[in-house]
């Protein structure tokens, strides 16, 4: 947006990753009007595993970018690897809904995934603005009435006003801070660590989550890339990694040059320095909505806690935000008791799903019951079955709440 015509919308998208593209475009098929700002300019990287699940293939369907998706530079994906601390290991293939949909993956650089998506929203001729740094947002009688920011490129000072505010700026959220919400929980963080790598062998259709010894109850993922790129890290809850010391550069470094890995890395090379960042867990519900405001994706600190994955889930938050923030509007109340229907849905549809993640983390932390269901899993099909429908969100709440059905897993 070269001219700053509009200073009020609807509602104003502050951060212009999956969550925010999401939330402006569902926006724009409710009738409204979005203004989305994003600190950065495109294309610019994100620092994250790149894997795209099923979930982010049905929200991607409904947005009409699947096809585009599979025309972007990345991997195909099929099946999830997993792997304990003893390396027995077995798969995972991605399912498809009852019409026999979203069996597909792919892991993409954000660099590449994100523009695609920031480009679609200016395509819905929604007004952007990039290199806008908010500085605060604006509060009057109790509700959030907008932001005021810098434009980089102008040092230019903005304020624009709007009915409702979206947060998805991420785990360090400055929407989030100024309202006086952001909580670093250590126990339900994780740290990540993540280096572009060339030359890996043995990489298909596959992403892999690996559960070594040295990081647990942490793991070390493998995922293909574009061209003869991959995506290699290793994520572990920050409460972990300072109370253990551990310097996850280092042990990255030392896992891939031992076996099983070593071979696998022998004629690899590094492309970047490792790169670090926060995951905020969904083993806990933290406070998302208040008076004109809604916090999506990381901001509201919905990844999942088993697999690490959260491009998914901020799709998913930015639908549910766009379809609440209309229902708001429609009956001129933008107040809290209005908003919390956002939490409600959202929690309706993830909350099953982050509880069995955050059980299987918990399973994670015991090396013994970890090697004991990953080696039953790699013998038994129908122990694959069950974890494969734990992870899908297939299996009815209530055998999830029961704990017989994981006394079922352990002794099938």
């Amino acid at each position: 947006m070269k001219n700053m015509p509009n200073p009020t919308y609807d509602i104003i998208i502050v951060g212009a990753g999956p969550a925010g593209t999401s939330a402006a475009l569902f926006a724009k098929r409710n009738g409204l009007k979005p203004l989305l700002l994003e600190k950065s300019v495109f294309p610019r990287d994100k620092i994250c595993g790149d894997a795209l699940s099923g979930k982010s293939v049905r929200l991607l369907r409904e947005l009409n970018l699947l096809e585009k998706t599979r025309g972007l530079p990345g991997a195909h994906i099929k099946r999830i690897t997993f792997s304990g601390p003893k390396y027995q290991q077995f798969d995972l293939y991605l399912k498809g809904d009852s019409e026999g949909k979203n069996d597909e993956g792919f892991s993409i650089r954000r660099e590449i995934f994100d523009e695609m998506m920031f480009r679609s929203v200016q395509d819905a001729d929604i007004d952007t603005l990039e290199g806008f740094n908010v500085k605060s947002v604006n509060q009057e009688n109790g509700f959030v009435t907008g932001v005021t920011g810098i434009q980089k490129e102008s040092n230019e000072e903005f304020t624009f006003s709007s009915k409702i505010l979206l947060g998805a700026d991420g785990y360090n959220s400055i929407v989030s801070k100024e309202l006086d919400l952001y909580d670093m929980d250590m126990e339900h963080t994780s740290v990540g660590i993540r280096c572009y790598y060339e030359n890996v062998k043995d990489l298909t259709d596959q992403i892999e989550l690996h559960y070594v010894p040295e990081l647990n109850p942490g793991y070390l993922w493998i995922f293909p890339s574009d061209g003869n790129r991959a995506n290699i890290g290793v994520g572990l809850s920050k409460d972990d990694a300072k109370q253990k010391k551990i310097n996850l550069v280092n042990v990255m470094e030392g896992i891939l040059s031992k076996p099983p890995f070593a071979e696998r890395f022998s004629e690899a090379k590094p492309l970047e320095k490792a790169k670090g960042w926060n995951l905020p867990l969904g083993s806990i519900h933290r406070k998302n909505y208040g008076n004109g405001f809604m916090l999506l994706g990381d901001a509201a600190g919905i990844i999942d806690p088993f697999t690490g994955e959260g491009i998914g889930n901020a799709l998913v938050s930015g639908k549910i935000a766009a379809e609440i923030a209309k229902q708001a509007l429609s009956v001129d109340d933008n107040s809290s008791n209005i908003l919390k229907a956002y939490d409600t849905r959202l929690w309706k549809e993830l909350g099953s799903e982050l509880k069995v993640s955050t059980k299987l983390q918990n399973l994670a932390k015991s090396k013994f019951l970890l090697n004991f269901v990953i080696g039953r899993a790699s013998r038994n099909q129908d122990i694959r079955e069950i974890i494969s429908g734990m992870l899908s969100n297939e299996i009815p709440k209530e055998k999830l709440n029961n704990p017989f059905f994981y006394l079922k897993i352990l002794f099938y």
